[in-house]
């Protein structure tokens, strides 16, 4: 497993299985879990500690609210951390707020709020492991190159 994705809540999976579907198309081994930073402290320390024996290169830390997940598994582990705020009564800018005010030290890559941040964010992680590795770069550079066709192609349909 590559990357881990961990979000607050179950309700947040309509936007984490939008990088699934992201990182699935990489064949990026994933898991999902859902870890709360305030009703599963313990838990997600736990599970955050042991993602290295697994071989994870990358954390996706999805959360609304409060916001304090990414915060959290960023300050127990050294694995890149990207954190993607979820909308909630605020339109999301809470989470937003909450996921990029880190204090300096502990870091987290903060993408967009919702649908859009979290492809982003599984887009970031496959850069991250793309770094390293050049067969997913070439992957990467075709799926930008089919962006780019898709756009043209858009256009000549006007």
């Amino acid at each position: 497993m590559q990357v881990s994705i961990i979000m607050g809540s179950k309700s947040d999976y309509a936007i984490v299985k939008e990088g699934e579907s992201i990182l699935s198309t990489f064949d990026i081994k994933f898991e999902s879990k859902v870890l709360s930073a305030h009703r599963t402290p313990e838990a997600l320390i736990e599970y955050v500690q042991g993602l290295k024996e697994k071989g994870v290169r990358v954390i996706i830390a999805v959360a609304g609210k409060a916001a304090a997940l990414p915060g959290i598994v960023a300050a127990h582990t050294t694995i890149p951390v990207i954190g993607v705020p979820v909308e909630t009564r605020l339109l999301g800018l809470d989470s937003l707020f909450s996921i990029c005010q880190m204090p300096a030290g502990i870091p987290v890559a903060t993408m967009g709020i919702g649908k859009s941040g979290m492809i982003n964010g599984a887009l970031f992680a496959v850069h991250i492991l793309a770094s390293e590795d050049p067969s997913l770069e070439q992957k990467l550079v075709a799926y930008r190159e089919n962006m780019a066709q898709e756009v043209l192609l858009s256009d000549q349909e006007i």
